[in-house]
């Protein structure tokens, strides 16, 4: 298999492409497209085939945790426990480059969980593409970094990512924007809650002061 190059306008994706893509998806594939961080790769929540190459592509155990992208905070019952303080802070931190670490609900594959805490990282990306691909599919996606095993640093070129991974992806987006940088990780599972990684996002906009982790 090789990857297909999909180019998308970056604020007003064509809803062919966005098609494809949730073709694709559904089709069992594995994507890699722009958000408002990094490139991520992308994949249905339900994919247990998928999160296997994920894990293989990343090199990764069953102790890292992935990502859910969701279109909003509407949905959010069904794949996470939040209480109402967790919920006003994922309203500040939403859309935009946060990532949440919560504790993920039943309605979600044990395999997806962290094995021991039984968390998930939540994020809302602020991207035209992630959302339109998220509307397209019509659930969450499941999402990481496009880090291949040995790699120092996350691919952000689309050139790259095609030469390194397109032999194992269904398609690579490119909107002729190279996104660059990480979100901000919270772990709204603590109290206070703790800034596990400083990102993209400003801390400050969530109101509170947070505690940073060392780990």
């Amino acid at each position: 298999m090789t990857a297909k190059r999909i180019p998308l306008h970056p604020r007003n994706p064509q809803p062919r492409g966005i098609a494809q893509l949730a073709q694709m998806l559904a089709n069992g594939g594995i994507v890699a497209i722009p958000t408002d961080a990094s490139y991520s790769l992308v994949w249905p929540v339900g994919d247990a085939n998928a999160l296997v190459q994920v894990r293989r592509l990343r090199g990764v155990d069953d102790n890292h945790l992935f990502t859910l992208f969701c279109p909003d905070l509407s949905i959010l019952g069904q794949y996470a426990r939040v209480d109402n303080q967790q919920y006003r802070l994922l309203k500040l931190g939403t859309p935009g480059p946060f990532t949440f670490i919560l504790e993920g609900s039943h309605e979600l594959p044990r395999r997806v969980l962290h094995p021991k805490r039984r968390t998930i990282g939540l994020r809302v990306p602020d991207h035209p593409v992630v959302q339109a691909l998220l509307a397209a599919h019509g659930a969450p996606l499941l999402a990481t970094t496009v880090q291949p095993a040995g790699a120092e640093e996350p691919l952000s070129d689309p050139d790259a990512i095609l030469d390194q991974l397109g032999h194992v992806l269904a398609a690579v987006v490119d909107t002729e924007e190279i996104p660059q940088g990480a979100t901000t990780i919270i772990d709204l599972t603590e109290r206070p809650p703790v800034i596990r990684r400083l990102g993209l996002g400003d801390p400050a906009r969530l109101g509170l002061e947070v505690v940073e982790s060392e780990t």
